[in-house]
């Protein structure tokens, strides 16, 4: 089988079989894809059948050389995620008797730096809530994505894949489907739930048709339909630059910025870790990096011997 095949055979294993998000598989495919592209040009093949098939000339140091190639033009951490693409592939294929060994499995993943996520200090966070012009129900759209990502700390995927019957209004709990189709409840601020009701009341015309349908999404594009993430990622790009923001803020920083603020007020590790749906604590203890400043102020104010 070509090795294209086999990489179609891998990416509908981990969507049909693990329950792996969309956004995941997209990853994986691109990756994959990527080191198929690699191997057509050291081959210098125009993508011709033979050099796609010929899984026994793919060995330790054809992959050192991919990932050398990959050096200078992708950061370390993009170069470990598709070295652990690689890594996947090739067990899958030496668990179903398709390759006789995995080549990336004895190559170290490149050593990472130390990551500080972007995260916007309180005041800006406020600053940021005043940009939607609340009178236009996109204004109460783009409010209540906001809110709700501040509010809940949950991730740009997870908010698109919001319906209206994942919110319990009454209790203030908001239902999340997150990584590998594992579902969490967590709570939901007033000022969020208040900003997703009037956004909902504003656009009952839009929502007719699918009025009764608890399945029917939250946030809805011009049309009716689900907003999608690229679309929440220009929303907020385009709300930072007006209200003169840092320019890096993207909606992943606003799940950053729920975590530090949690923690700076002094929510424990495991709760937060809870709340973001981390699996690994250590996932989470990135974010006591960005609290060091705020540690070291509360100690200076009461070690006796500081």
């Amino acid at each position: 089988m070509a090795l294209a095949d086999l990489i179609d055979k891998f990416i509908d294993y981990l969507g049909s079989q693990r329950g792996y998000s969309d956004h995941t598989i997209r990853n994986y495919k691109t990756d994959l894809k990527q080191f198929l592209g690699f191997l057509y040009d050291k081959r210098g093949s125009s993508g011709g059948e033979e050099a796609s098939t010929e899984l026994g000339d793919i060995d330790f140091q054809v992959i050192r050389q991919y990932l050398g190639s990959l050096f200078g033009r992708y950061k370390r951490k993009t170069i470990a995620r598709k070295l652990s693409a690689l890594r996947s592939f090739f067990y899958f294929l030496e668990r179903n008797g398709l390759s006789m060994g995995n080549p990336a499995a004895e190559i170290s993943t490149p050593k990472q730096g130390k990551y500080i996520p972007a995260y916007l200090p309180v005041d800006e966070m406020f600053r940021l809530f005043e940009g939607p012009d609340k009178t236009k129900p996109l204004g109460l759209r783009d409010l209540a994505i906001l809110e709700v990502l501040y509010s809940c700390g949950i991730r740009v995927a997870e908010l698109v894949g919001l319906n209206l019957s994942s919110i319990d209004f009454d209790q203030r709990l908001i239902r999340v489907l997150g990584k590998g189709d594992k579902e969490r409840i967590i709570p939901i601020g007033r000022q969020a739930l208040k900003a997703v009701k009037d956004y909902i009341e504003a656009t009952l015309p839009l929502r007719r048709k699918s009025q009764d349908d608890k399945d029917a999404p939250i946030f809805l594009n011009f049309k009716g339909g689900r907003l999608t993430t690229r679309s929440i990622s220009t929303i907020i790009k385009r709300y930072v630059r007006e209200c003169g923001l840092m320019t890096d803020i993207t909606p992943h920083s606003l799940r950053h910025t729920f975590a530090t603020h949690l923690l700076d007020g002094g929510a424990d590790l495991r709760s937060v870790q809870e709340l973001l749906g981390h699996v690994s604590l250590s996932t989470t203890q990135q974010y006591t990096h960005v609290s060091l400043d705020r540690l070291m102020e509360v100690y200076d104010k009461a070690h006796p011997r500081r």
